[in-house]
């Protein structure tokens, strides 16, 4: 895809939803850490039916430790893998607690250090919290970055890297939350709906979606 269709495409992503924000529901940066380590393999809307009580009852490290792992798996046993997850996020709590003052850190490294935190989830910390231009590719970001040629790639690091080298700079803050919205709602796995598509002509996809 041309530099020039690219920034097209962004523009007329971002004027169909201007300040797009993560969908998944968080009160404070600990929070948005605990539910983005929950949705990995999940969906958002799953993940947000299970967490309001959670963090009602542990919105901090301290509260979560002391909430305990069976407590935990038993607020977040309707999403998968909840078993693992709910170790991984007393882990990680407690190593907040130990070397990071109980504070959700801004570096990539210290986030990919905790247990439970891989790439995509540090990305979106970062993005969501400390609005650093960070593009978390997920199977929408995947899926979308392939089909239209934007950033085709074998592996979400290697469109990851692509849409780091691709994407203008002044779209870069929100690129993934558009390019997710779009593989959510309208370039979806199975049927993408091309008729209501903003970008169908930019897209190298459209003609076998047609077909």
């Amino acid at each position: 895809m041309k530099c020039s269709e690219i920034d097209e495409m962004f523009k007329r992503l971002s004027a169909k939803t201007p300040a797009p924000k993560t969908e998944l529901i968080s009160t404070s940066p600990y929070t948005m850490l605990v539910a983005v380590v929950l949705s990995a393999q999940a969906t958002d809307v799953g993940v947000n039916k299970a967490t309001p009580a959670l963090f009602a009852a542990a919105d901090t490290p301290e509260k979560m430790v002391k909430l305990g792992e069976k407590n935990v798996r038993n607020f977040v046993r309707s999403i998968g893998l909840y078993q693992a997850k709910a170790k991984n996020i007393i882990a990680l709590s407690k190593m907040l607690i130990e070397e990071h003052n109980s504070q959700v850190p801004d570096d990539r490294d210290a986030l990919e250090r905790l247990p439970g935190v891989g790439r995509k989830t540090a990305n979106v910390v970062l993005n969501n919290v400390f609005d650093q231009p960070t593009i978390a590719v997920d199977t929408h970001v995947f899926r979308v970055s392939n089909r239209t040629s934007l950033a085709p790639g074998k592996t979400p690091l290697a469109v990851e890297k692509k849409l780091e080298k691709a994407v203008p700079v002044n779209w870069k803050q929100h690129a993934h939350h558009w390019l997710i919205l779009h593989g959510r709602y309208v370039c979806k796995a199975r049927k993408p709906d091309c008729s209501a598509c903003t970008i169908a002509d930019l897209c190298s996809y459209k003609a076998k979606a047609i077909a």
